[in-house]
């Protein structure tokens, strides 16, 4: 699928459903390297994409991997889960909502090296317990990472801070990158790494 029309797609999707698509167009190419970034470039990982959209990041991990391990790619969107089946179809695409993930390793035996989150913080409410990030950190390795996309305009705002501290709790390593810019809207990504025993 060209870029111009994953623009328009999500921009039709954003329109039709803004909070369950929670942006305006897909991310930028820096921001798909940075989410993708923990993907080792040895072994056969298992790498967990959740809000995986019309899957400018999933063609990312797909460029990483390089035809190791297994993607699961979970989409609640139907449209965007319909159009990454066609697009992906090496790719384990699952129409689901985020919140079946963790079961869904735990029944199948298996643990996330790495899960990339493009959800917005507005999935992972904390006042839930336990709460989604620590299901997800739960059902990782013990060196496995997490990568969560935010946006420069409300990461000092109150939600977004208090989710930030919820990754230093779940996770031994906490960083954040530098804001990119030419996202829309301007982007970081948050990497956690290495869950702790409590996640």
């Amino acid at each position: 699928m060209p870029r111009t029309t994953d623009a328009l797609t999500f921009a039709l999707e954003f329109a039709r459903s803004p909070w369950d698509v929670a942006s305006l167009a897909p991310s930028a190419p820096p921001v798909c390297r940075a989410l993708a970034l923990p993907v080792p470039e040895t072994g056969d990982p298992l790498v967990v994409e959740l809000g995986a959209g019309s899957g400018v990041v999933t063609q990312e991990v797909r460029r990483r991997l390089g035809g190791r391990g297994r993607h699961l790619a979970v989409e609640l969107n139907p449209r965007f889960a319909a159009t990454l089946a066609e697009r992906f179809p090496d790719v384990d695409v699952l129409h689901a909502d985020a919140r079946q993930v963790p079961d869904l390793l735990r029944d199948r035996g298996l643990q996330a090296d790495v899960v990339i989150s493009g959800l917005p913080w507005a999935a992972f409410p904390t006042g839930d317990a336990p709460s989604l990030h620590q299901r997800l950190a739960g059902a990782m390795t013990a060196h496995g990472a997490f990568t969560q996309l935010g946006y420069a305009a409300t990461r000092r705002a109150g939600p977004a801070r208090a989710h930030l501290a919820h990754l230093h709790a779940l996770f031994e390593e906490v960083t954040t990158s530098r804001t990119v810019w030419r996202n829309l809207p301007p982007a970081v990504v948050h990497t956690a790494r290495r869950p702790r025993p409590c996640g």
